[in-house]
């Protein structure tokens, strides 16, 4: 049967900040004072574009970078006093893969694992059982200079799990990869939450984030804009469907005045217009009535993308 999340917080902050002092000497806040809670066995994502503090956030979670102020609690413990055995019953994926290319894939396991203090034997069929668990296993030899990126991204996730850790932290973790690649990747973080891993996950992608998480918070310029599950975001900050009209630039702002009323709200960007209501169909209809001829239409259902935008004027990959 599926884990289920227990009240009991593995993450918990308060007023969480954190401040960079900038090389002109000023001082830079990537993170302004946000509460978060991650319950046991869920899957907590942070989505928000680069720049959003998203970032500086797992870092402090992860207990490598000092809290400028609030406070921070993991598994209990705080950060500052107990670092080390926090960080010894984590798993990190970091944005960048940070593998050992002079060694081959089994032995960047059992090495790694080794570091922990997990003895030989222990970590040898440790390394296998996650060989197997990441579609690895015929890899075992292969040199890492030799794999895909997706494949790389998949041992890095296996070697983040070598410690059987309480707290799995994934910062964008499909970034770079094609859609095969990243539907592999999801699938394996999947089954990791049904045997009862904590996920953190940090992502710019709308629909990773709707796949994966039960829970997310959305964050711009260090603050949280939003928290819920995928669903009750989209239900409260944007509408069933979405209709995207393109029409030959320079036209959006003038057209977007006289389509005003074809839904809840219209949203302006550089190459498109969207319409929000809840039947996109209908509005296309109706701008064919009123004379107007877009260059391209297509009619989808709101995402979380959508919300970010009506959140904060912003696209995610601005």
């Amino acid at each position: 049967m599926p884990h289920q999340p227990s009240a009991e917080p593995m993450i918990a902050a308060r007023d969480l900040r954190k401040s960079f002092t900038g090389r002109d000497g000023t001082v830079v806040e990537a993170v302004k004072g946000i509460d978060i809670e991650v319950r046991r066995g869920e899957a907590f994502g942070f989505l928000g574009p680069n720049g959003a503090g998203k970032s500086s956030t797992m870092r402090m979670i992860a207990a490598v970078s000092p809290v400028s102020g609030g406070e921070l609690r993991i598994l209990g413990m705080d950060p500052a006093e107990h670092g080390p055995a926090i960080r010894s019953r984590l798993g990190v994926c970091p944005q960048e893969d940070t593998l050992d290319n002079e060694l081959n894939v089994f032995d960047n396991l059992y090495i790694y694992g080794r570091y922990f203090g997990i003895a030989k034997r222990e970590v040898r069929e440790r390394a296998e059982e996650l060989l197997e668990f990441v579609q690895l296993t015929e890899k075992r030899t292969a040199k890492v200079e030799d794999l895909s990126g997706g494949m790389k991204r998949r041992l890095t996730i296996a070697r983040s799990l070598i410690n059987r850790p309480d707290i799995l932290l994934l910062d964008e973790p499909t970034t770079g990869l094609d859609p095969q690649a990243r539907h592999v990747l999801w699938d394996r973080l999947f089954r990791l939450k049904q045997q009862g891993v904590t996920l953190v996950i940090t992502t710019h992608y709308m629909d990773e984030a709707e796949q994966l998480c039960d829970r997310l918070v959305v964050m711009d310029r260090g603050v949280i804009a939003a928290e819920g599950s995928p669903l009750d975001l989209i239900r409260e900050y944007s509408t069933r469907e979405v209709a995207e009209l393109r029409f030959p630039v320079g036209d959006h702002d003038a057209t977007a005045e006289k389509i005003a009323d074809l839904g809840e709200r219209v949203e302006v960007l550089p190459d498109r217009l969207l319409v929000y209501g809840d039947d996109g169909e209908r509005v296309l209809d109706q701008i064919h009535e009123r004379g107007l001829r877009p260059v391209a239409t297509l009619v989808r259902r709101s995402t979380l993308e959508d919300v970010f935008l009506r959140l904060t004027g912003r696209t995610l990959v601005d």
